[in-house]
């Protein structure tokens, strides 16, 4: 190692530089050999660096109080080593939370720093597994958290009928209201932390098929367009069109065609049904349904000329 870790004959942690440890291998193995090398502190030891730290900010006792106890983060990371999630990334959440626990550790309360720090050690380690077990967090709340450990460390230890260890993904109703039971909490908390635990993450967007194909992905089905920037402008403007647009372009008409327009396509009957026919109008109008149609088609022209000019 580059740092010096000799106890001398005073009994103090001696280290000409306390943060220069682990030899810059990059190594997790070289660590772990590093931190387990590092001397233990005596009771006196540590109330002398701790009060160091808290009456003075003495940055180098707070650096040995930190280093002397890098082995109890290695020690409590291998415990959640069962997640998946990389032990050295396990280790660096421990050791940020052994640095808090120094930060507020008072050593007034007669209480050994190793005890006050297995809490914040935990605390920083169940953070990290909550927000990277899953891409989408299973745990929010306190209680949710609670449960999530504590289920399946149980699952871990339940028995099949023949006495093995059980290997199910699933748990029976037997096994759920024992958990339940034993956890104070309802059935169905338990269901539900079971079913986020058993759900695997999802693609978003998976890659191409060998074959070239495009993946069909929830990306395809999860996207609202009717919220897009254009997509709302376009829908603004439907709405305009609809109402101040379809009323402009039928002040211009005349009288016969803008009965005609509306009598055909604006007017909606009590049963719901559409507007008249053209043969209806005809008689009204005591003219032949073909020439109904012809003030129609030409109405319809007028007007889609007069929205193109208000659009």
């Amino acid at each position: 190692m580059t740092a010096s870790t000799t106890r001398p004959a005073g009994g103090s942690l001696a280290l000409a530089n306390p943060w220069a440890v682990v030899p810059s291998l990059g190594n997790l193995d070289a660590y772990i050999s590093a931190v387990n090398r590092l001397p233990m502190l005596t009771p006196e030891e540590e109330q002398e660096f701790a009060r160091k730290f808290k009456d003075h900010n003495d940055l180098e006792a707070a650096g040995k109080l930190v280093l002397s106890h890098l082995r109890l983060v290695v020690s409590v990371s291998r415990k959640y080593l069962g997640y998946g999630l990389p032990h050295g990334d396990l280790i660096q959440e421990g050791n940020i939370g052994l640095m808090k626990a120094v930060k507020r550790y008072d050593p007034d309360q007669g209480v050994r720093l190793v005890s006050y720090a297995l809490h914040w050690i935990r605390a920083e380690i169940h953070e990290y597994i909550l927000k990277n077990w899953r891409m989408v967090k299973v745990a929010t709340t306190k209680a949710q958290r609670k449960l999530f450990f504590n289920l399946r460390s149980m699952k871990q230890g339940f028995k099949d009928d023949d006495g093995a260890q059980t290997h199910r993904e699933t748990l029976t109703d037997a096994q759920i209201d024992v958990m339940a039971r034993e956890l104070n909490v309802k059935r169905e908390e338990v269901i539900e932390m079971e079913t986020r635990m058993a759900g695997g993450d999802v693609l978003l967007d998976p890659a191409p098929a060998d074959d070239g194909e495009d993946a069909f992905g929830p990306i395809a089905y999860l996207s609202d367009a009717s919220q897009e920037p254009t997509a709302v402008l376009e829908s603004q403007q439907r709405d305009v069109m609809a109402t101040d647009g379809i009323a402009a372009a039928l002040d211009g008409l005349d009288e016969r065609s803008r009965r005609i327009v509306e009598e055909r396509w604006l007017k909606v009957n009590d049963d719901g049904s559409g507007g008249r026919t053209l043969h209806e109008l005809a008689a009204e109008f005591g003219v032949s349904a073909e020439r109904i149609r012809q003030i129609e088609a030409a109405a319809m022209k007028k007007m889609r000329k007069a929205l193109a000019a208000y659009a």
